[in-house]
């Protein structure tokens, strides 16, 4: 593919994207016999079911997608505004080189939020950090102190803003002003879990959302498998916080460490059922990680270090919060009334009309004085 698109080019290529089961090596054997996607758009069932590989389901699928778009399927794409979304596809000059190199590349990556975070993700200059989505109070500590460190040191932090550890680390990049990196299993308008909105809401705003999957895409289990490959490719390296034997993040750990990525493993309670993969993993050989501070010494400076000595105000992020509240203070005295006997961080903000990243703030100086405690789906609990 050639690196430099025609808006019309770039258009055929997004119109093919959705067509069930294709890839973007079918797309490149259409582009390469007809000469165009537009000419192959454009060809009739029997000149595609010459070529090799178009059988009759395939062929099936590909006659349903074009009737989807009508007789001016470009005018119909604009119309449906499917252009307003950030888009990377194969040969972009900013498409990461790792991603371009997978066995199984996407056929389009859609992307929200801060397009300068695509310079430090092109040279793997990012920390994965993965983990089970039922995971530890312990586990969950972690993460979220792991995603503090790395911000205050510069380094984007990749995860999939999933429950558990996804959702921790993503808190603990956030509170520190950082910029968290969400690759998504779902496509960009939706939430999942749905109590995840004000969070994913933040990393859009903060950081990037991500994912191969295009627009109106059902939720299908395999989704979330299948952005792993992503997460790996997008990070130097990689920490797993805690995870059962059969795990995504597991296959993400092994992937990295296949590719030579440096891998860093959180030991866990060797009887705690969520924390066996992990665990089992670290025994091979890996680094135990068992203080923030050691990844950060290990990683050295991020590479948004030099604009946070500076400010993170300097990156374009809001303004800093005022700090926290002391714990004896009123404003903390009405958030612990809040949370009760336990309460989500949507449902105090609804209640007591703050928004989410000031609260943020103030439920984290509450746990790091002992008052409450964390819970999985951003919610909290008096301690």
């Amino acid at each position: 593919m050639a690196l430099a698109w025609g808006v019309d080019e770039r258009l055929w290529w997004l119109l093919w994207a959705p067509a069930p089961g294709l890839g973007v090596g079918a797309l490149r054997q259409l582009e390469g016999e007809f000469g165009s996607l537009q000419a192959a758009w454009e060809a009739p069932p029997e000149a595609l079911q010459a070529m090799q590989g178009f059988g009759p389901a395939r062929l099936r699928a590909i006659g349903q997608h074009r009737a989807r778009w009508g007789a001016d399927p470009l005018a119909a794409w604009r119309a449906a505004g499917q252009r307003g979304l950030g888009q990377l596809l194969p040969g972009d000059p900013a498409l990461p080189a790792a991603i371009a190199a997978l066995q199984r590349p996407p056929l389009v990556l859609h992307w929200r939020g801060r397009g300068s975070l695509w310079a430090p993700l092109r040279r793997r200059q990012a920390v994965a950090v993965v983990g089970t989505r039922r995971a530890s109070a312990h586990g969950l500590a972690m993460a979220e102190t792991i995603g503090v460190a790395l911000a205050r040191a510069g380094w984007p932090v990749v995860s999939g803003l999933a429950e558990g550890i996804d959702a921790a680390v993503h808190c603990g990049c956030l509170r520190a002003g950082g910029r968290p990196v969400a690759v998504l299993g779902t496509a960009l308008e939706r939430v999942y879990p749905s109590h995840h909105q004000l969070l994913q809401q933040q990393v859009g705003r903060s950081g990037l959302l991500i994912s191969e999957q295009p627009p109106g895409t059902a939720v299908l289990a395999g989704h979330f498998a299948a952005r792993n490959r992503l997460q790996v490719a997008l990070a130097g390296a990689l920490v797993l916080v805690e995870c059962p034997e059969r795990s995504g993040a597991l296959h993400s750990a092994h992937l990295a460490r296949e590719l030579g990525l440096p891998v860093w493993v959180v030991p866990a309670d060797a009887g705690k059922r969520s924390a066996a993969g992990s665990n089992a993993f670290l025994a091979r050989g890996v680094a135990a990680l068992l203080a923030p501070d050691h990844l950060v010494r290990a990683l050295g400076p991020g590479p948004l270090a030099r604009a946070a000595s500076v400010g993170v105000a300097s990156l374009g992020a809001p303004p800093q919060q005022a700090p926290a509240p002391s714990p004896g203070s009123p404003a903390a005295q009405a958030v612990m009334a809040a949370v009760g006997s336990g309460a989500s961080l949507l449902q105090l903000s609804q209640q007591l009309g703050q928004a989410s990243a000031e609260l943020l703030l103030q439920l984290l100086a509450l746990e790091l004085a002992g008052l409450l405690q964390a819970e999985p789906g951003l919610c909290w609990r008096p301690a």
